[in-house]
């Protein structure tokens, strides 16, 4: 699991048959302390309710695979939580 911001969104006139109105969202993962950690990449939104600017957790591999309804669609990231505060320490 990681922390991520949603910096964008992304349209797809056709998508795999498990991926019908899901969100795609262009996140760019940070680390504890809200710094860059990577490039962004395309997550799909499991909670249906991110958007953008908003800070969120995700989950990649299996796991994201596992997010949705549809179990097992081919997705290397879903959004599974949208985070109020981070504390952490110094």
């Amino acid at each position: 699991m990681y922390l991520g911001r949603v910096r964008g969104t992304v349209v797809a006139t056709r998508k795999y048959a498990g991926l019908e109105g899901v969100k795609l969202l262009v996140v760019e993962p940070l680390s504890d302390k809200l710094a860059n950690a990577g490039e962004p990449h395309v997550a799909v939104d499991a909670t249906g309710q991110a958007g953008l600017g908003d800070l969120v957790t995700l989950v990649g591999s299996r796991e994201a695979a596992l997010a949705l309804e549809e179990s097992f669609v081919p997705v290397d990231a879903a959004i599974v939580g949208i985070v109020d505060e981070v504390t952490s320490a110094p």
